[in-house]
């Protein structure tokens, strides 16, 4: 993808933006015990924030998997992300996938707790490592 470094900065900026939208919308459910829509939320605000990330690298995979492959390429392997959080992505993506299209109902409110508290925490590792990448930015 080629993009100025202006246009990367405000496509980021809105999928960080939509990635604390769809944290709240997580909370919210978590709060209000619909548990597999919290998951579902969360694991969308974390997908939102790597996206935001990647797009300052120039890449913007189509798939969820594209997603993690890039994710591991450009950030894990580099150290500019450690190899946890790619493992919690995967979870939350395992949990949103049981939600979604699972037929038994097996999340419960501490499940959702922990995709809310997971979710949030990659939300914090990638507004750090973003405001890294934009500090090289002109």
């Amino acid at each position: 993808m080629n993009l100025e470094a202006q246009d990367k900065r405000s496509l980021s900026d809105l999928r960080m933006t939509k990635a604390q939208e769809f944290l709240g919308d997580a909370q919210a459910n978590r709060r209000e015990g619909r548990h597999k829509t919290a998951v579902n939320r969360a694991y969308y605000a974390a997908l939102s924030a790597i996206r935001s990330l990647l797009i300052l690298e120039g890449s913007n995979p189509e798939t969820h998997e594209g997603v993690i492959t890039m994710l591991s390429l450009r950030f894990v392997k580099p150290d500019l992300l450690p190899v946890a959080f790619v493992k919690s992505f995967k979870l939350l993506q395992s949990r949103r996938a049981d939600v979604d299209y699972g037929d038994i109902d097996t999340i419960g409110q501490d499940e959702a707790a922990d995709a809310v508290q997971t979710a949030e925490e990659l939300l914090r590792q990638a507004e750090n490592a973003r405001k890294a990448l934009l500090s090289q930015y002109p």
